[in-house]
């Protein structure tokens, strides 16, 4: 179970309002995996250092540390933009969870889905 959650699996974004595939396809990391156990220490982190002297984080430098958070749990991507294949990166993985709500909603239910992470990738 271990290896399935590390793996991750694929997920395809549906569509917000008809539920159809969008055709941008995700490999998200499981829950119970290293790599998302590393997020989850990471945010902390971030949030510590952006803490201010009476411990308190900006709701935007908490939001921008949840995003980064989100980010780190996918692992791979099958997404083109007028026919090209999109560079796998952070910074265009932040851009895609900041095209909608319903994209981080998508992603954040899916990393935190173990029925989801087990078996056949």
């Amino acid at each position: 179970m271990a290896e399935d959650q590390e793996r991750g699996h694929w997920y395809e974004l549906a569509d917000p309002v008809d539920g159809k595939p969008t055709g941008i396809r995700l490999r998200i990391a499981g829950p119970d995996s290293e790599t998302q156990r590393a997020a989850r220490l990471k945010l902390a982190d971030d949030l510590a250092d952006l803490a201010d002297a009476d411990g308190r984080v900006s709701p935007a430098a908490r939001e921008q540390a949840r995003l980064d958070n989100l980010a780190r749990c996918i692992l791979s991507w099958e997404i083109t933009e007028d026919g090209d294949p999109v560079p796998f990166t952070h910074r265009n993985i932040i851009r895609l969870l900041k095209a909608g709500a319903w994209v981080q909603a998508q992603v954040d239910a899916f990393a935190a889905d173990r029925s989801a992470h087990r078996g056949n990738a």
